[in-house]
């Protein structure tokens, strides 16, 4: 590991200030940072620690219903919360569906949004890799790639996001508050995370110095609390980053279906948000043909990035299956195994 500075800053203001220096990183948890920097693929000549900082760690319900998360909020914390499961549970599902307890218990909400990749070509530090060192190619395209994106992908990098937390937030419009030197602004989180392009080295929209605050979910997002499911498939079930996965949300008015979300992740270098798969359910009554049009839909763009064909038809099954769940109803109680599709559906369902 390189030698840094190491700042604590006694508020939001002074922390931007110290983060704007070139080279600076912010410290919260620091569960993947840390290993980037011991594994010598990110050197940060300054380490800003926010974990101190008042305000960061609250869940607060709004005025005019929806909720707020604050940056620095544990996932184990916010995945078990009453309030917050109660409204969002694929969310809820999803935080409690990734990496191990010991992590969710010191992992917070906004270090979840800045996770970087785990393509094994960004991890070791003798591939060629255009994401941790611009120009210097992509090993990974001809290399062992069956876990790569299949969607948004280019030439440059074919890595995939590996948040389970960002694909259920970004179906139910999530945004993002962020603090820099120009002041606050808020982001949707569809839109906070970058696709690879020919700049796969920018993989957010944050400027030098901004930081995480918060994160908000709209009113209208707790419509779908009834009918809400996180699934997500992994060559270890126990723990393990999603091979594919699926968030897949319905708004029901007797038999029939008023709206729907779907996001999927494992997929891309984002989480992916299938608007126009999601415009096909409405008005519609649930079934299997349905859902198979919509799994369609969602995938009509895929294509392979190397060995990974097969992830295009795993993940329209997901699609469907996700969708099928969510029309039965959220569980009173997640499964014992949250999001994986091994867990036997609950007979108690309707979810309020």
């Amino acid at each position: 590991m390189n030698r840094f500075d190491y700042v604590r800053p006694q508020s939001v203001a002074e922390a931007v200030v110290a983060a704007a220096e070139p080279g600076a990183a912010y410290l919260a948890a620091g569960t993947n940072l840390l290993d980037l920097m011991k594994g010598g693929i990110t050197r940060p000549g300054r380490l800003v620690d926010i974990t101190h900082l008042e305000g960061l760690s609250a869940v607060e319900a709004l005025p005019g219903g929806g909720m707020r998360i604050g940056a620095l909020v544990r996932n184990a914390d916010l995945g078990h919360h009453p309030d917050f499961a109660r409204l969002y549970p694929a969310v809820a599902e999803a935080l409690l569906s990734g990496a191990s307890a010991q992590l969710r218990n010191v992992a917070t909400a906004g270090g979840n949004l800045l996770q970087r990749t785990r393509c094994r070509y960004f991890y070791d530090t003798a591939s060629a890799c255009n994401k941790r060192e611009p120009g210097s190619g992509c090993d990974a395209r001809e290399g062992e790639n069956r876990s790569h994106a299949v969607l948004g992908w280019s030439e440059s990098c074919i890595a995939t996001h590996p948040s389970d937390f960002c694909v259920p937030l970004a179906a139910l419009g999530a945004l993002v508050e962020i603090e820099g030197p120009s002041g606050r602004r808020t982001v949707p989180l569809a839109d906070f995370h970058l696709l690879p392009g020919e700049t796969p080295e920018r993989e957010t929209v944050l400027a030098p110095g901004e930081m995480i605050l918060a994160l908000t979910l709209p009113p209208e997002a707790g419509r779908f609390a009834a009918h809400s499911r996180y699934l997500k498939v992994r060559e270890r079930t126990s723990y393990a980053f999603a091979v594919v996965s699926a968030a897949a949300m319905l708004e029901m008015e007797g038999g029939t279906i008023r709206s729907g979300r779907l996001a999927l992740g494992g997929v891309a270098l984002k989480p992916w948000r299938a608007e126009a798969a999601e415009a096909l359910l409405a008005g519609q009554s649930p079934g299997r043909e349905l859902f198979a049009r919509v799994a369609e839909a969602a995938l009509a763009e895929a294509r392979p990035s190397g060995d990974n064909a097969f992830k295009i038809e795993l993940a329209r099954r997901i699609v469907v299956r996700a969708l099928t769940m969510a029309a039965a109803g959220t569980p009173k109680r997640l499964p014992a195994l949250p999001a994986s599709p091994f867990a036997p559906l609950p007979a108690g369902v309707v979810h309020v």
